[in-house]
């Protein structure tokens, strides 16, 4: 299968980034989106609103996390996104994004745990919420990496969340899945009678979402 071009990859780092914040996902600059390209990534610009953004300002960093003259600043959290791909070099993808109410569990330090099979959509029978580090700082980019090292989507403690995908359509997909769960889970703490389903059951589910949907469409383009 043709791989994309480097100058539509911008252009959809871009869309998507567009979309995450026309939807609601992420308010105003908040937020960053990055795909895998050649040995390293492309990632939304720091500082930079996504309305005013052209291709050429999107970032390339290698994989060593060096960045090549004349380019504009990546995004602050340029190390947990280049982190994520070391970490799963089966996704493409990264979105992240201040989510209303994945933030508002994040911030009380809440994962997602198995109250509705959907949760399995990310992979196993939780969306993990990793430790709180200092934003664009290592040790950040090591808990997310643990993080999503067998999910497609974690909370992070007093930030947000994100979420992976084989392409930035599927990662922004799981994004929006993670914040309706988020907003579930949180209404059904507000009733207080919370029922989860046990582990084998999620991970039966996980397992048939493997092949449901667009993963059973990726999963044929791979072949």
């Amino acid at each position: 299968m043709k791989q994309p071009s480097e100058k539509s990859l911008r252009k959809e780092v871009i869309a998507t980034a567009l979309e995450m914040s026309r939807s609601g996902l992420s308010p105003g600059r908040s937020g960053n989106v990055s795909c895998r390209f050649s040995d390293g990534m492309l990632i939304t610009p720091t500082g930079k609103r996504y309305e005013d953004t052209e291709p050429d300002d999107i970032v390339f960093v290698a994989a060593d996390g060096s960045v090549p003259d004349g380019q504009l600043k990546p995004s602050s959290e340029w190390q947990f996104h280049l982190a994520a791909y070391h970490a799963r070099p089966d996704r493409n993808a990264l979105v992240h994004t201040h989510s209303l109410h994945a933030t508002v569990l994040a911030c009380a330090h809440k994962a997602i745990p198995a109250f509705h099979y959907m949760v399995a959509v990310a992979g196993g029978k939780d969306i993990p919420c990793v430790p709180y580090a200092t934003f664009g700082t290592d040790e950040l980019a090591r808990h997310v990496a643990a993080g999503l090292r067998e999910r497609d989507a974690c909370l992070m403690a007093n930030h947000g969340q994100i979420a992976c995908g084989a392409s930035l359509a599927h990662a922004l997909e799981m994004a929006r899945e993670v914040e309706v769960l988020a907003e579930q889970y949180y209404k059904v703490l507000v009733l207080n009678d919370l029922h989860l389903l046990d582990d084998a059951e999620m991970l039966e589910i996980a397992e048939r979402f493997k092949t449901y949907g667009r993963n059973a469409e990726l999963n044929q383009k791979r072949r």
